[in-house]
């Protein structure tokens, strides 16, 4: 079932939802279950599982020289979410990234994922790779989420890369990112909101935000989107502060910001368990409020850790 379906058939209540990490390579499938089991009570309706590009290891050999080696570290995100769909009967939503895969390789994928009965996709740029200053596109590839996302929608309207006849048409529901504090690459709110705007007008059904600790910010977020007239879905990204260093880590990596009153409760913490209890009571506030002002789902980051979500959702569900 498409995610929007899910968030109409709610009839205006919020749903819980979350993403996991595919196991690193040498690891199995029961990692992924392991994540699962302890947040099936609260009965998501769907689960995303991310996708990863390559990135390189260098291999020394006996000569002393060193070799530059693609690895894809974490692989396996469509196999994972047959397998999340067959154990659990829930949705699970792929991501679909710009990085690490040829337009050739994006289509097999879609077609893959049409094969076995997946309805809905998240389409992103992706990361850099560690090594690289910037996003470098692969040869062959998309090299923004606007290119991707055209892909998509054109195999929804039959056009594939190659075909010149009439094609199956997908029908893949489409979700694309939304970041209440700015893009960390575009100039400008509004400039970040054109592109936002770009991609609902191609035909993207729902948002997911980035991470956000302050709920002021998600309001505002929702505001503007509907006031230039974007009303798909607005799902918010969330993930609890669980260790001081995330004081530093999460607005470096994520480029958000975290409120004063938060830090200073953080900094004022005399152990690292205390942090984690802080971090928790504070999104257990913050998904309250959510609740209240209509967010159609509480989505969680928990990079494979159920724990902090499930204290966090057995509050609030």
């Amino acid at each position: 079932m498409k995610i929007t379906q899910h968030i109409q058939n709610a009839k205006g209540k919020t749903l819980f939802s979350f993403e996991l990490l595919p196991p690193v390579k040498g690891k199995c499938i029961d990692e992924i279950y392991d994540a699962i089991d302890p947040l099936m009570e609260f009965d998501p309706p769907f689960i995303d599982v991310t996708y990863h590009r390559e990135d390189y290891i260098y291999k020394q050999h006996t000569s002393g020289l060193l070799e530059k080696v693609s690895y894809r570290k974490r692989p396996g995100t469509v196999a994972i979410c047959a397998a999340i769909m067959n154990k659990y009967k829930v949705d699970a939503v792929p991501h679909l990234i710009c990085g690490g895969f040829t337009k050739e390789e994006t289509e097999n994928a879609l077609i893959d994922l049409q094969f076995l009965g997946i309805d809905n996709v998240l389409v992103l740029r992706g990361d850099a790779r560690k090594a690289d200053a910037g996003f470098i596109p692969t040869p062959g590839g998309h090299a923004y989420a606007t290119d991707l996302l055209e892909q998509v929608v054109n195999m929804n309207k039959g056009l594939y890369l190659h075909e010149d006849h009439e094609a199956y048409k997908t029908n893949f529901c489409i979700g694309v990112a939304g970041y209440p504090e700015k893009h960390f690459e575009a100039p400008n709110m509004k400039t970040d909101f054109s592109f936002l705007k770009k991609k609902v007008e191609m035909g993207a059904e729902f948002i997911v935000t980035q991470m956000f600790f302050d709920i002021q910010k998600y309001c505002d977020f929702v505001k503007l989107c509907r006031e230039n007239d974007i009303h798909v879905p607005i799902i918010p990204g969330l993930k609890p502060i669980t260790s001081s260093k995330q004081l530093i880590s999460l607005p470096k990596i994520f480029h958000i910001d975290i409120p004063e009153e938060l830090s200073e409760a953080v900094l004022a913490c005399k152990s690292e368990k205390e942090v984690k209890e802080v971090g928790i009571e504070w999104m257990i506030n913050q998904c309250k409020e959510l609740v209240k002002v209509g967010a159609p789902v509480l989505h969680f980051y928990t990079m494979s850790n159920p724990e902090p979500t499930r204290r966090i959702a057995k509050a609030v569900f």
